[in-house]
């Protein structure tokens, strides 16, 4: 495990922006910049935190944990489900083929749990026994296991993502039957392989959302990022089923407190400027990041050399050339 020092000697080295690499196409995430490369796209995975529809601070590492995780899963589920990855030219980002992506994402729940107003436990706890198509048993509680996990599915939107059916999906014409059927099978592999990985290194996955498309040759890809910290629940093994009888809530490896902070010391929705990050709670940000990669994985976490920046611009510098020839 990285040593925080060396956590808080990074923290001005973190990448932030990276329109300086001056390549074409790109598009800002929140955490993620894409670059247009034709029929390639380069995807950069930033040290950015957001929350609140804002940057809140930069995380020494993050954009490197991330990126690596999902370049670990890629490649644990490859033999599932084709992917999108060409190549991981840098720890932080990663080429990847063109698709035509599904405006849908695949969400696979083992446990019934969740806090939001859309969460699983919230619609349930409200007396909702059909969820995204799934038809619910009564008598459960919270953070129970399914008898099988489910697959749900939201809408892809910029604005407002909505819960659909998968006769919804297939009526509006987001997907055909076919399509629906290949992909939410290949999602309950990718989750059971999940699964299975993560219970070897004491973590339980939770839920988790996938994101799918058709390559050129029009056969079905996985696209985006892989049982990240960031688009996944994890459980700590060792403590579930004697919290769970309790009662109480799983322990996980929270992230949230930096966005308790903010709610706590701003209002983040309507303040033009934000205050700025306590650097204790941004180096401990960073150090659990680190602890979910190593906990994921099974590997230790080393950090890339050098400034972000410049070690990206070198390992990707040919690739504007590239697609003008």
């Amino acid at each position: 495990m990285l040593d925080r020092g060396s956590i808080r000697s990074a923290l001005s080295h973190c990448l932030v922006d990276t329109t300086a690499l001056g390549l074409p196409g790109l598009k800002r995430g929140k955490v993620r910049d894409s670059y247009d490369l034709g029929d390639r796209i380069l995807l950069v995975t930033t040290d950015r935190q957001s929350a609140f529809d804002r940057v809140l601070a930069a995380i020494p590492f993050k954009g490197q944990v991330l990126n690596s995780v999902s370049a670990f899963w890629f490649e644990a589920t490859a033999d599932i489900v084709p992917n999108h990855v060409l190549s991981i030219p840098d720890p932080c980002a990663t080429l990847a083929r063109r698709c035509r992506v599904f405006p849908v994402e695949f969400i696979v729940r083992g446990y019934l749990t969740g806090s939001t107003s859309t969460s699983a436990w919230t619609l349930y706890s409200r007396g909702e026994r059909e969820i995204c198509g799934n038809r619910l048993p009564g008598g459960m509680v919270k953070n129970q296991p399914f008898e099988r996990p489910i697959v749900t599915t939201t809408t892809k939107s910029d604005e407002h993502d909505e819960s659909v059916t998968p006769d919804e999906i297939v009526s509006r014409g987001l997907m055909t039957a076919e399509q629906w059927e290949q992909a939410s099978e290949a999602a309950l592999r990718l989750f059971s392989r999940g699964v299975e990985l993560a219970s070897r290194n004491g973590l339980i996955l939770v839920d988790t959302k996938y994101e799918m498309g058709l390559d050129s040759d029009g056969r079905l890809t996985l696209i985006d990022e892989v049982h990240t910290p960031d688009s996944s629940r994890y459980w700590l093994a060792s403590s579930y089923e004697e919290r769970f009888r309790a009662g109480a809530e799983p322990e996980n490896i929270d992230k949230e407190f930096l966005r308790l902070w903010f709610a706590e010391h701003c209002d983040p929705y309507r303040d033009t400027v934000l205050p700025e990050a306590p650097e204790d709670l941004v180096v401990e940000l960073s150090a659990r990041y680190i602890r979910l990669f190593e906990m994921i994985t099974g590997r230790e976490f080393v950090p890339a050399p050098g400034d972000p920046l410049e070690r990206l611009a070198r390992a990707v510098g040919g690739l504007s050339a590239e697609k003008r020839e």
